[in-house]
C-alpha cells in the first residue's frame, strides 16, 4: 500500500520554485511535490485559501519566509488538512511599523519597474555575510524576482504587511513540526525561530551553520537532510 504523503512547499518574498530546486531531489521520494503559487493574491487569507483550494486533502506543507506566515493562515483555516509542518526561516510576529513603511516604499520601486533594485537591497539580509559577493546566488534572487513580476511582488508585500500576529495560535499546531533557520539570517533572526520552537509543543529546532535566510540554495545538502528527516519520522 502507498504510504506516501504529498508535500506543498511555499517560497518566500520574491521567491518561485527556483528557491527549492536544491532540496527536491531529496523530498520528492516521501510523496509528490507541489511549490505552491503565492503571487496572485494580496491578503494572507485569500493565498491561504487559494493554496487550499489546489492541495491535496492532506499533505505535509513547508513555508519558507513569507511562506511560513502563509503556513500559519492555512492552520487557522484548515488544521485537519495539514499532517507535518515545517517552518523555515521565518517568524510568527506581525510586522513593525518601521517595516511596514519600509515594504510600501519598496512596492513603489517595483510598480516603477524597479524590482531588480529592490532585490538588490535585500540581497545582504538574505545572505551569509561570506556569500555577499555571490554572483550565482544573487542572479537566482534576481531570476525569482523576475518570475514573481512587480505585481506579484506588491501583491506580496501588501499581504505581509497586513499579516496578523501568529504567537497566540502556536500552542494549538498539534502535528510534528520543524523549525529550520540558517545562523546568520540577518532578516529573520534566530531568536524569533526559538520562539516559534518554543510555542509548539513538541517542536524541533534545526540550525544550519554557515547559512543565511535562503537555506535552500546557501546549504542545500543541510537542508535536504533537515527536511528529509522531517518527512520521515
Amino acid at each position: 500500500m502507498d504510504t506516501s504523503l504529498p508535500i506543498v512547499l511555499i517560497p518566500g518574498l520574491g521567491g518561485s520554485p527556483r528557491i527549492y530546486a536544491p532540496v527536491l531531489p531529496a523530498l520528492w521520494a516521501f510523496g509528490p511535490v507541489t511549490v505552491a503559487n503565492h503571487i496572485r493574491d494580496d491578503s494572507m487569507g485569500a493565498i491561504a485559501r487559494r493554496i487550499l483550494s489546489e492541495a491535496p486533502p492532506r499533505f505535509a506543507l513547508g513555508g519558507h519566509s513569507m511562506g511560513g506566515y502563509i503556513a500559519f493562515e492555512i492552520l487557522r483555516q484548515a488544521p485537519e488538512r495539514v499532517a507535518k509542518l515545517a517552518l523555515i526561516n521565518t517568524q510568527a510576529r506581525p510586522d513593525s511599523p518601521e517595516a511596514s513603511a519600509r515594504r510600501t516604499r519598496q512596492i513603489g520601486e517595483a510598480n516603477a519597474g524597479r524590482l531588480h533594485g529592490v532585490l538588490d537591497e535585500l540581497y545582504p539580509g538574505f545572505v551569509h555575510p561570506s556569500r555577499a559577493d555571490d554572483h550565482g546566488l544573487r542572479e537566482i534572487v534576481h531570476a525569482m524576482g523576475d518570475d514573481v513580476g512587480g505585481g506579484g511582488f506588491a501583491r506580496q508585500q501588501r499581504a505581509i504587511i497586513a499579516r496578523i500576529d501568529s504567537r497566540p495560535t502556536l500552542a494549538t499546531i498539534t502535528c510534528p513540526t520543524l523549525v529550520l533557520s540558517g545562523d546568520t539570517d540577518n532578516t529573520i533572526p534566530n531568536s524569533l525561530s526559538q520562539e516559534m520552537a518554543d510555542g509548539i509543543k513538541g517542536a524541533r529546532l534545526v540550525i544550519i551553520p554557515d547559512c543565511g535566510h535562503l537555506p535552500q540554495i546557501e546549504q542545500p545538502d543541510a537542508t535536504a537532510a533537515a527536511l528529509a528527516d522531517w518527512l520521515r519520522n
